[in-house]
């Protein structure tokens, strides 16, 4: 890896959902020295179907022209619920993950994101119901990430029902699967008062990504790294510490992404990121 900031990231494409197709984003991301891209499914930017499949084609041209790494695949969770009290909305859900663990298979994008599923906050549904609901997501997604060379990776939400390193290693160890990753979003832990250094310790055994942007404990942000109070000075030792080797994937969400990205990458490089 480089010792410039902009070539040790990868690129979370969530702030360019609306203004660029993720072809036109990497390229232009590209070109001001990213290495690596998650890509978002979004309609517009980036879809599924015969409708999509000229846009699909112009980003895997992209990303041989650049020869960028496509690192992993993301879609705004908060759109989906796969632990909902309609098996419709479950259903829905599951489907639309389908297509998008083949829409990765078919660009090589190795891990695709999921989230366990949200609860009503007024009135949750029994824990039991909720852990079944991901059983039989799981059960359902498993087999389609296999065929396409996907790795699935959990992470933890604060607005999903499992929010914690904790609460996503006991219900991967009780389904069962090796296999199913972890993606540590140390925002999300920072937000739910989780130490995200102790949080990385937690899911170690099964971590593949860790994302990065900045949030305080009142509102719920994925900002430009200092407009927060994230203790990311913590972080860097604890990667080295359990052998993280994967690029760290930056998650700002701005109305300025060029600079907010590059603003953070280059304060996160001087704390000792690599």
């Amino acid at each position: 890896m480089t010792n410039k900031p902009e070539g040790i990231f990868a690129i979370n494409l969530y702030s360019y959902i609306f203004s660029h197709t993720a072809a036109d984003a990497v390229r232009h991301l590209a070109d001001q020295g990213y290495p690596g891209f998650e890509l978002m499914m979004f309609p517009n930017h980036l879809w599924y179907g015969s409708g999509s499949t000229a846009q699909r084609k112009e980003l895997a041209k992209v990303q041989s022209q650049t020869g960028v790494k496509f690192v992993s695949s993301n879609m705004p969770n908060i759109d989906l619920n796969i632990a909902g009290a309609a098996k419709e909305m479950r259903d829905y859900s599951l489907a639309l993950l389908e297509n998008f663990i083949e829409v990765s298979g078919e660009l090589g994008v190795p891990k695709m994101v999921i989230g366990p599923g949200k609860a009503n906050p007024l009135f949750p549904a029994s824990k039991e119901f909720l852990h079944g609901c991901f059983f039989e997501a799981l059960d359902r997604l498993v087999p389609v990430a296999e065929k396409n060379g996907v790795t699935l990776l959990l992470e933890n939400m604060p607005f999903a029902f499992l929010p914690d390193a904790d609460s996503m290693v006991a219900i991967l160890d009780q389904y069962g699967n090796d296999d199913i990753g972890i993606i540590y979003d140390v925002a999300n832990g920072h937000f739910i008062d989780e130490a995200p250094a102790e949080g990385l310790r937690k899911v170690k055994d099964r971590l593949q990504l860790v994302h990065f942007s900045d949030t305080n404990q009142k509102v719920y942000k994925h900002d430009a790294v200092g407009l927060g109070d994230v203790p990311f000075e913590s972080v860097p030792a604890v990667l080295k510490e359990i052998g993280y080797d994967e690029y760290p994937v930056l998650e700002v969400v701005s109305q300025d992404p060029d600079r907010d990205t590059r603003d953070s990458a280059a304060k996160l490089a001087a704390q000792g990121y690599a």
